[in-house]
């Protein structure tokens, strides 16, 4: 399959080399890639949309939250930073209030998501595991274990605070603290293949829930106030609250939305869902493919997406993708 996406999106680009359609002179372009897949495959997409529909000049920068906004802040520079957890940098939000930054899109359109979550088969065959409450009353059916994150982890003092909020010991959970990353995400696969009871913490977008449906509890309301707490190691009385959906954003610096705006228009609208993301990380884990196969996939596959988010003359110069 790898092979097949490769060949067919190397075909077009070959097309493309003899195309008589003039790219833009959009000059030279620098853009994050942040140092986690998902944000790997969106710099992988945008490069090549911007190389091949709008003739830039792309480098990339590989990098993390801190470090690439950090020097944002001192140099302006890189042009673009892309999948931005907002929750995670306080410091963008100071800077796009001082006019250093501009947020342009929702890259993860339905934010980044962390929960509680148990098997879709479960709550096929106990609809009341749906809810928080359901679940408590119920500890059998999901096993009678919270599968918690491992030490170090910013969930791992969130749960560690939600398990007191919601009860989980008094209601008869042991709560399992798992010792890594990997761990955690075996005892989901190995359940879900089983088809056995699990409940516990996990996230997306990530390559394991595009691999297995599961069902995020439902927790009740969101409080900022009380989250707030909850996301503190001294929270003295954690309280009920529904986990905080994270804001994941592309940014560029206003000198660059200035000098670049057809950049800057095409930026604003890369977007994907995380059922989107996660499938496309199953199928980079599954195939051990890398960043650059993994858009090939998604641009072959979707060229009514990606197409929209084209201007004119990028999407002329893209033609002979769009036709194949």
């Amino acid at each position: 399959m790898t092979i097949y996406l490769r060949s067919a999106l190397l075909g077009a680009t070959a097309l493309l080399a003899f195309s008589t359609g003039a790219k833009a002179d959009c000059g030279e372009v620098t853009i994050t890639e942040m140092n986690w897949a998902s944000a790997s495959v969106v710099t992988a997409v945008s490069k090549f949309l911007m190389e091949e529909g709008y003739g830039c000049a792309v480098t990339v920068v590989p990098s993390d939250t801190v470090p690439a906004v950090t020097s944002v802040a001192e140099t302006g520079k890189p042009d673009i930073v892309t999948e931005l957890w907002i929750n995670s940098t306080p410091a963008y939000v100071e800077m796009e209030k001082a006019g250093k930054v501009e947020t342009l899109a929702a890259v993860l359109a339905d934010g980044g998501i962390e929960g509680w979550f148990v098997p879709s088969y479960l709550i096929d065959e106990h609809p009341e595991l749906a809810t928080i409450d359901g679940v408590l009353a119920n500890p059998d059916l999901v096993g009678g274990r919270f599968h918690n994150c491992p030490e170090g982890w910013g969930c791992r003092t969130k749960n560690d605070n939600f398990k007191v909020a919601y009860g989980l010991e008094e209601a008869g959970f042991e709560v399992f603290d798992h010792g890594s990353g990997e761990t955690l995400a075996t005892s989901l696969a190995s359940a879900y293949e089983d088809r056995a009871p699990w409940f516990g913490y996990y996230w997306q977008p990530t390559s394991l829930l595009g691999r297995y449906e599961m069902v995020k509890v439902d927790m009740g309301p969101y409080d900022a106030e009380r989250h707030a707490c909850i996301a503190r190691e001294d929270c003295a009385d954690p309280q009920r609250t529904d986990f905080q959906t994270a804001d994941v954003v592309t940014g560029v610096t206003t000198d660059f939305a200035e000098r670049e705006p057809a950049i800057a228009e095409l930026m604003s609208k890369v977007s994907f869902t995380n059922a989107q993301m996660s499938e496309l990380l199953a199928w980079q884990e599954q195939n051990k493919a890398s960043a650059e196969e993994v858009a090939v996939k998604f641009l072959s596959e979707n060229p009514d997406v990606w197409s929209a988010w084209l201007n004119d003359d990028a999407r002329v110069n893209l033609a002979p993708l769009l036709s194949q």
